[in-house]
């Protein structure tokens, strides 16, 4: 196996569950989302964690999740700062939001130099996922081939309101369009309403979707870095909220031949906390995993 890196983005704020999401306790013991993340990912042979925070989230980050899980696997803090933007660029005053996903990656630039996949903070993707992204970093060559994992839309719902997803559209394993929409399991069927203002469609039950796990090499970092003046600049109207985000940033690099992307299919449930209700169902999920004995009651008591 090669050394490999799983990117945390841990910088944003759950603003609909109210709070800091990325550190409500879901496991027995007090274990977080990100708890499970991070053993997932050693299990599969992941070398590298890198936290993309806020500076100012520093030290409850360190004396929760980061004590846990240093025993086990080297970890590293990267911070998303706003004011990290190119030269010929302010922050406006009044802009209190991180500026995206794109720009939290590239803020561990400096860490990561092999491999590496991301997650979202206060995301669960399940085992088989990690092992899935672990054989792509490691079998992947090609400077320019990232990979998406696919999960099958009817395992990441969720029973309490519309969530975002990315309707993924592919041909011959490789991705196309990357739809972020908003998804609804109706008493009719599922529907997806694309965020761009796109007509709604009806998908299946297998339809794969992006949940942010995606895999990429060093190549990714200098694409962001070259076109975030562009999204800047295009932004020039919305610039106190726009966002730079991952999905939009590979869907550009398709279309724009810089990269190819594999879509990747995974067997696992998806689980998260979009809204408060939902941390029951994570809940009952980790609860039925440690039955099965896929994970210790004690998570980091092996």
């Amino acid at each position: 196996m090669k050394e490999k890196t799983l990117l945390i983005m841990a910088a944003g704020m759950g603003s609909r569950f109210g709070g800091l999401k990325q550190i409500e306790p879901v496991g027995p013991n007090g274990e977080f989302i990100i708890d499970y993340s991070v053993y997932d990912a050693i299990k599969a042979g992941f070398t590298k964690v890198v936290f993309v925070i806020k500076k100012e989230n520093e030290k409850i980050f360190k004396e929760t999740i980061g004590s846990r899980v240093d025993k086990y696997i080297k970890v590293e803090y990267a911070f998303q700062d706003m004011d990290n933007l190119p030269i010929g660029f302010e922050k406006p005053k009044d802009r209190d939001k991180p500026w995206g996903t794109s720009h939290a990656i590239l803020s561990a630039k400096n860490l990561i130099h092999e491999n590496f996949a991301i997650i979202n903070a206060d995301d669960f993707y399940g085992r088989d996922a990690y092992e899935v992204m672990s054989k792509f970093l490691d079998e992947n060559n090609e400077q320019n081939t990232y990979c998406v994992i696919g999960y099958r839309v009817e395992n990441t719902l969720s029973e309490n309101g519309s969530v975002k997803r990315g309707v993924l559209k592919s041909e011959n394993g490789y991705l196309t369009e990357l739809i972020e929409s908003s998804v609804e399991n109706t008493h009719t069927g599922i529907f997806a309403t694309p965020l761009n203002g796109a007509a709604k469609f009806k998908i299946n039950e297998d339809t794969l979707v992006s949940m942010n796990m995606l895999g990429f090499n060093q190549s990714i970092f200098e694409y962001i870095e070259t076109n975030f003046p562009k999204f800047l600049n295009e932004n020039k109207d919305n610039i106190l909220k726009c966002e730079y985000l991952i999905p939009d940033t590979v869907e550009d690099a398709i279309k724009t031949n810089f990269a190819k992307v594999k879509v990747l299919s995974t067997t696992s449930n998806w689980q998260g906390v979009t809204y408060k209700e939902d941390k029951e169902l994570v809940v009952k999920e980790i609860t039925k995993l440690i039955e099965q004995g896929v994970y210790n009651k004690n998570l980091w008591n092996n």
